[in-house]
């Protein structure tokens, strides 16, 4: 799926009309080699048998149905605007099986426009991404949020 990349700031009222929004999303399976890889990054032993919680974020992101730079855009925002990681917080239901496949879903959950005395107007994102197992369970949730630094008009 394609976002539009018109760049142009949303209103406060655009911004939360966009609460709500739903990922396309996708699925991924968690490839033995990948995991072996993410764990040796991370100097965990990929011996142990369960995958990681790391993982719930990574493969949400990876399967979520968009790029960064299309997230970005649905509000507004490129890379080179200095969009950044805020809030993360991760739920684990039932661990991560090295080699299930998952289904990712997810949503905006929130949306406001905020003002700093240093920093000037920003918006803060919320975004809930669910992985589903393969009997169709929800297995863990990472909800996170992005800051969008504002600059020039944003009425």
């Amino acid at each position: 799926m394609t976002v539009d990349t018109g760049r142009r700031v949303p209103t406060e009222a655009e911004l939360a009309d966009l609460v709500g929004t739903r990922f396309p999303g996708g699925q991924a399976t968690l490839e033995p080699w990948w995991v072996h890889l993410v764990l040796d990054s991370m100097l965990a032993d990929p011996a142990d048998g369960g995958a990681h919680p790391v993982l719930v974020f990574l493969v949400a992101t990876g399967a979520m149905g968009w790029s960064w730079d299309e997230l970005f855009a649905v509000f507004g925002a490129t890379e080179a605007d200095g969009p950044m990681a805020g809030e993360t917080e991760t739920v684990v239901h039932r661990p991560l099986l090295v080699g299930g496949t998952y289904r990712v879903s997810g949503e905006i959950v929130s949306a406001t426009r905020k003002v700093g005395r240093r920093t000037g107007v920003f918006d803060i994102v919320g975004y809930r991404l669910d992985l589903h197992g393969e009997d169709g369970a929800l297995c863990a949730s990472t909800t996170n949020s992005i800051v969008f630094p504002r600059r020039g008009d944003t009425s």
